[in-house]
């Protein structure tokens, strides 16, 4: 039979494929930090790797809208991000097609760094103040 725990297959020192845990990892370090809930967190994972699977590029007309804006948000976030492609057709006309591109070395950074013991997330921190202290005159 088949081993499934065996060594994943490598491209040079490099393993290409995004795996779910490491993608709701690297979620949890952006977006959780930011304050969205583990089961969002998870679920917008899944709904991610649905699109790519084993792959790192899908095609932007593959997209409906509401999908293309979870997208620019994990652009926003540095998981994703774009490219383009031209061809010419015989007609001379061009044609373009969009990527949206996994950021593989991005996601497994942030998947298995270390959180630096006593780090300040400053980001939460100010998100936790409140508005009246905010407008306070001192």
């Amino acid at each position: 039979m088949f081993n499934l725990e065996a060594r994943p297959l490598l491209f040079g020192d490099r393993v290409p494929v995004v795996t779910l845990e490491e993608l709701k990892e690297a979620m949890r370090k952006t977006l959780g930090k930011k304050g969205l809930p583990e089961k969002e967190i998870v679920s917008l994972a899944e709904y991610l790797i649905s699109f790519f699977g084993f792959g790192e590029e899908v095609v932007d007309n593959r997209l409906e809208v509401k999908d293309r804006d979870v997208f620019y948000m994990l652009e926003e976030e540095g998981l994703l991000t774009t490219r383009q492609e031209e061809i010419h057709l015989k007609r001379g006309k061009l044609w373009r097609i969009h990527y949206w591109v996994l950021k593989t070395d991005r996601i497994k950074e942030l998947a298995h760094a270390e959180e630096e013991e006593g780090a300040i997330d400053h980001e939460l921190l100010y998100s936790s103040i409140s508005e009246e202290v905010w407008s306070r005159n001192l």
